[in-house]
């Protein structure tokens, strides 16, 4: 798909990843609506690339959908979905006080995985009704993020791992229900990322986790998850896949 001209919908995109995607599209002549909630910080980015930004919490499906209704009457119906938002927490399952909260679990579950699904139905259902954009009939893309702690998690991450496992196991089976639509889904799987959710490590704890990419030595960058978003939009054969954005890195239990 040809991007230029196109209209985008980002959530996450106060921050890290989705910022970066925000930044990279309309730079290109995107449309973008970047959704977050944060209010403050996406109002910022938003004026920063020309986009519109909108306050929303993906979890609630009322204020999710009137955001991408907003975000269409602006710019049109979303060909290009993106969903970077997300949380990490880190609970063993049985603590020194007693077990782990179930509600601490359950709200990890319903941003990171209920929310992406929330905000991949409300977008597909548009795109459906779209015309294609080429010969092969394709109409849209949704690309995920989940991250290599769906494959091997560490002690303390069942939650993120089983909200990032999910995405992963939903990859498939949402890219063949959309097919017929001409409706592309993708995921991609970051590793260490330089983005604000390790900013507030120790520079020694940084060093450590840096110094454990196989290579390159190094956080992965948000720009490169943005470049690889790009070239997922802009070719038409990937589809239904997971790619790890890792550097080979495997990460041990602890």
């Amino acid at each position: 798909m040809r991007i230029e001209g196109q209209s985008a919908i980002i959530t996450g995109a106060g921050s890290g990843m989705g910022a970066a995607c925000a930044r990279r599209l309309a730079a290109a002549g995107v449309k973008v609506a970047l959704l977050d909630a944060n209010a403050e910080t996406v109002a910022d980015v938003a004026r920063e690339v020309g986009g519109m930004g909108l306050h929303c919490d993906i979890r609630d499906a009322a204020q999710t959908e009137g955001a991408i209704d907003r975000a269409f009457e602006k710019h049109g119906p979303a060909r290009i979905c993106i969903n970077c938002a997300g949380v990490v927490a880190a609970e063993r399952i049985v603590k020194r006080d007693g077990p782990a909260s179930l509600d601490a679990f359950r709200d990890v579950i319903d941003i990171n995985l209920i929310g992406t699904f929330n905000v991949m139905r409300l977008c597909a259902t548009q795109m459906s009704t779209l015309e294609p954009v080429d010969e092969g009939g394709e109409r849209g893309v949704m690309i995920t993020t989940a991250s290599i702690a769906a494959f091997d998690g560490q002690i303390g991450q069942a939650a993120y791992s089983a909200s990032k496992a999910g995405i992963v196991g939903m990859t498939l089976p949402l890219a063949r229900d959309l097919a017929k639509f001409g409706i592309r889904v993708m995921t991609i799987a970051p590793g260490l990322m330089d983005t604000p959710m390790l900013a507030g490590l120790p520079d020694k704890a940084r060093e450590s986790l840096a110094a454990s990419v196989p290579f390159p030595k190094r956080f992965g960058q948000a720009e490169e998850f943005a470049d690889l978003a790009i070239h997922i939009v802009e070719n038409a054969m990937l589809n239904g896949g997971v790619i790890r954005l890792d550097g080979a890195l495997r990460m041990p239990p602890s």
